[in-house]
């Protein structure tokens, strides 16, 4: 088996950084073309989606790019196809959404703890592959990522968001449940993609043991799955300020400028510095 080389935290935000420009280039190419790309991320609580998704849109053009992070369906939503809230969401042209979690939750979280009948759960197994085939036949670029974590690294990962207090929001009482059926959840998972692996739509497995090297390792991929180049941008010259030497501005004294807070900050450090 091959070895994991954790990558220091110097070489990650470098190798991050060349990444991240390719995106935005890869994004105004999607643009230009009027291309239409989904990306689903899928995997289980605390898996490093989130963090992921979050790399992949902080250079992007946010007009551009979204992500779709549905919560649990309506009265209404429930009546409907089982694919339509998703379905609302898909990009127009010049668009990438990316899906955190999606219509695969009836094969996960629904099928475990029981939120949808065998019927339903069968139904749509057998007619995911269809349904991707189909949205791949109208040009949509379909790219599908499965995080994939230890039992060990996401206990610590739980106790990481229980104890602070900026991540607590995190845990639920269903990812707390979800915890204690891990074995139904891993054959849950292996139906799925004996189900929906398919050559057209295929998962790719993100090994997410260390953030890291995920987020590396997913930006990279999914990088190569478009056959994009680079457009060069027009050249800017910034036009010449406008001044108005008849027009006086409001005093900064008579403004209401909120309390300086950080020099407080940097001055209290410095002096411990000291």
């Amino acid at each position: 088996m091959k070895e994991t080389v954790k990558l220091s935290t110097k070489v990650y935000e470098k190798k991050l950084r060349e990444l991240q420009i390719e995106l935005v280039k890869m994004q105004r190419w999607v643009i230009e073309r009027g291309l239409r790309v989904i990306v689903v991320f899928e995997g289980r609580d605390a898996a490093g989606k989130g963090g992921t998704i979050k790399r992949i849109t902080q250079p992007l053009n946010p007009r551009h790019a979204r992500v779709a992070a549905l919560a649990k369906p309506t009265e209404t939503e429930r009546t409907q196809w089982y694919f339509q809230r998703y379905v609302s969401h898909f990009p127009s042209a010049g668009e990438i959404v990316l899906f955190d979690r999606s219509w695969y939750n009836r094969a996960g979280v629904e099928r475990v703890m029981g939120f949808c009948s065998e019927d339903e759960y069968w139904d749509f197994l057998n007619s995911v592959p269809e349904f991707e085939n189909m949205l791949i036949k109208s040009g949509i670029i379909l790219i599908k990522y499965w995080f994939s974590v230890s039992d060990e690294e996401q206990e610590k990962r739980f106790q990481d968001r229980i104890n602070d207090p900026t991540k607590r929001w995190k845990l639920s009482d269903m990812d707390m449940e979800a915890r204690k059926r891990w074995e139904s959840y891993s054959e849950a998972k292996d139906i799925m993609f004996k189900y929906t692996d398919t050559t057209k739509s295929p998962w790719h497995v993100v090994e997410s043991d260390i953030k890291k090297n995920a987020r590396i390792n997913c930006i990279s991929h999914l990088l190569k799955q478009i056959d994009y180049m680079e457009i060069d941008y027009k050249k800017i010259k910034l036009p010449e300020k406008q001044i108005k030497n008849d027009y006086e501005r409001t005093p900064y004294s008579e403004q209401n400028i909120i309390e300086d807070i950080a020099s407080k900050i940097a001055l209290k450090h410095d002096k411990k510095k000291k």
